[in-house]
């Protein structure tokens, strides 16, 4: 058991933290995300960033949106400014099941529940099943964000590896086995099947019923995270995990990549004994989600050719996404490699052996571009061969650009050598 001491302020010394005694334990392993810490730096106008995750958001109808907005208002403004359910709006979470039901999902409105963010869900989540101590295994690299909130609980990370075909289930039951035999109780399976964050890759179809049916042995619940499902490059979408085992399954669903990320608008679908449970953590965490937010993707889903949309967007992404790999192709220099996504936001390089991603980033900052180091995806200290270089957002000529000056500053490291 840890034992905090208030801290004393001493005449004549400055008290940083005057609170740092007052803090709970929990809190320690609690810190900055470095690509947080990366966007203030990176929205500065000469750095071509290829940090962060951003949504190009340019191909909205932002002139008949802002009039719908107003017209809610307007219209519905003692509802839609007023407190509403803990569970979201009926109508609201009666569209997503059509949402889902496009990855193979059949569910019940009830069995949604709204949050602020799928961040939010992944945080409710982990709080109704992580204690202390308690293991969560993730693929390695994994998503920061929820590396942040197992962090905040307290939860031990594991990670299980990946290849080009997304999580390998031999390292998954491998994983368990170990922390099984070390005495440790393995509570969650985080994954992101679809178009990985920060990887890139994609869950083989022939690989889901395993990757169920290992958990299931073992007693582990999946929380399968799919912000970017809908955003293959060719159209297709893969059978989510949740349509494959619903009982063992929790989904975590968001707007913010098909839609508006300021929103803040994602969902949890769950089992109904666990939507429960969720319904009264989202009422102790901010009682209620938005509920003018929630009707604002309510009515764009129901007016809106959002499919149609999505087309728009993936052609986008697409379109991007060719113009880094063949920037990559051709300026990085020998040694190199690279994942090559079929949908999403993201491309997983690997320097030759030598190389510290993290201890370069100042370096690549100062030639103006950035990217995040591989580090910050990982709790084993691992990826300091790796960056993550996300497509989403810079324009393609400034893609092509940001690649030439990171290729250079990458040359000058291996010089070094």
């Amino acid at each position: 058991m840890t034992t905090h001491i208030l801290a004393t302020p001493q005449p004549g010394r400055t008290v940083l933290d005057p609170h740092l005694g007052r803090y709970a334990v929990r809190t320690e392993g609690m810190t900055a995300s470095e690509i947080r810490a990366l966007f203030a730096v990176a929205s500065r106008p000469e750095v071509v960033s290829l940090a962060g995750g951003m949504p190009n958001l340019a191909a909205l109808p932002l002139k008949t949106l802002s009039a719908q907005v107003a017209r809610i208002v307007a219209e519905e403004g003692l509802t839609a400014l007023q407190y509403a359910s803990a569970h979201g709006l009926p109508l609201l979470r009666d569209q997503i099941c059509d949402v889902m039901a496009l990855e193979g999902i059949t569910a019940h409105p009830d069995d949604v529940v709204m949050t602020v963010g799928s961040q939010m869900g992944l945080d409710l989540v982990t709080r109704l099943f992580c204690d202390p101590g308690d293991v969560v295994v993730a693929e390695g690299p994994s998503y920061v964000g929820a590396l942040g909130s197992f962090a905040a609980y307290q939860a031990q990370v594991v990670h299980a590896a990946m290849d080009g075909h997304g999580l390998v289930p031999e390292a998954l039951r491998a994983a368990l086995r170990q922390a099984r035999n070390a005495g440790q109780r393995v509570k969650l399976l985080y994954t992101i099947p679809n178009f990985h964050n920060p990887a890139g890759v994609t869950l083989a179809v022939e690989r889901r019923a395993e990757i169920l049916e290992i958990c299931r042995a073992y007693d582990v619940l999946v929380v399968e995270d799919n912000p970017y499902g809908l955003l293959g490059f060719d159209g297709r979408t893969y059978p989510a995990l949740r349509s494959l085992d619903p009982d063992n399954v929790v989904y975590l669903g968001s707007f913010s990549k098909t839609f508006a990320s300021g929103l803040r608008v994602g969902w949890v679908l769950a089992p109904r004994a666990v939507r429960e449970k969720l319904v009264l953590a989202m009422e102790s965490a901010t009682l209620c989600p938005p509920t003018l937010n929630q009707m604002i993707v309510s009515r764009y889903l129901a007016t809106h050719d959002w499919q149609g949309q999505i087309g728009m967007f993936r052609e986008s992404y697409r379109e991007r996404r060719d113009a880094l790999l063949s920037a990559l192709e051709r300026y990085l220099p020998p040694g190199c490699t690279w994942t090559a996504p079929d949908g999403g936001f993201y491309v997983w390089v690997t320097v030759p052996e030598g190389v510290d991603t993290k201890a370069m980033l100042p370096r690549a900052v100062a030639a103006r571009v950035a990217y995040a180091s591989g580090s910050g995806f990982f709790t084993d200290k691992s990826g300091s061969r790796q960056m993550r270089l996300s497509y989403c957002y810079p324009t393609p000529e400034r893609i092509r650009d940001g690649v030439r000056r990171l290729a250079g500053v990458l040359q000058s490291e291996m010089d070094l050598l």
